[in-house]
């Protein structure tokens, strides 16, 4: 994973391993993580075994841990699932587990990071993320990091007897969209 660093916010990203399960769960089940998934129900041990087994140890999805570049300590984690080969797409997701890390540009970071990696290791064209359309600070950090908004769902999810908007975005890989224009995909 050399090359997956940001020296700038001081951190690096590198692939996630079983013994990692723990802290995941840990992070996943605090209220601040958890409310911005579309899904928050309880996050489990025994499900983040599931997730390990049959979609990263698949190669359905690549997770990794976003750690501090002075103290290795991790902070959160970035993933792609739903690799699909033939359409060279993904879906991203991330969190930020450590509560101090929040609000730093970490995830901004993160992103661009893992949007390299999409790019140039796993040799994706395109990876798409949905967010709930009330989470503003995340929509930021998504733009800046290189993802453009696509679309927005009315009441596309209903989460604690609630429905609620989501804003679909995607990034690009290098060289131009469909539209003629280049793609700024964030892979600095």
């Amino acid at each position: 994973m050399e090359g997956y660093k940001d020296m700038e916010t001081g951190i690096y990203l590198r692939l996630m391993t079983r013994e990692d399960t723990d802290l995941i769960v840990a992070w996943r089940n605090q209220y601040a993580v958890r409310r911005n998934f579309i899904y928050q129900e309880p996050f489990t041990r025994q499900g983040h075994e599931s997730w390990i087994s049959n979609m990263v140890e698949t190669g359905k999805a690549v997770q990794m841990i976003i750690c501090e570049l002075d103290t290795d300590r991790p902070l959160g984690s970035v993933y792609i699932r739903d690799i699909d080969r033939q359409h060279h797409k993904a879906e991203y997701g991330i969190f930020i587990g450590e509560g101090q890390a929040r609000g730093r540009g970490l995830g901004t970071a993160a992103a661009k990071l893992m949007l390299r990696y999409c790019f140039r290791e796993a040799g994706l064209h395109r990876v798409y993320l949905r967010a709930l359309a009330d989470n503003a600070q995340a929509i930021r950090s998504y733009e800046k990091a290189g993802f453009v908004r696509e679309g927005y769902l009315r009441d596309d999810v209903r989460i604690e007897g609630e429905y609620r908007d989501i804003v679909w975005m995607a990034a690009l890989g290098p060289g131009e969209g469909q539209d003629g224009r280049q793609e700024v995909c964030g892979t600095g």
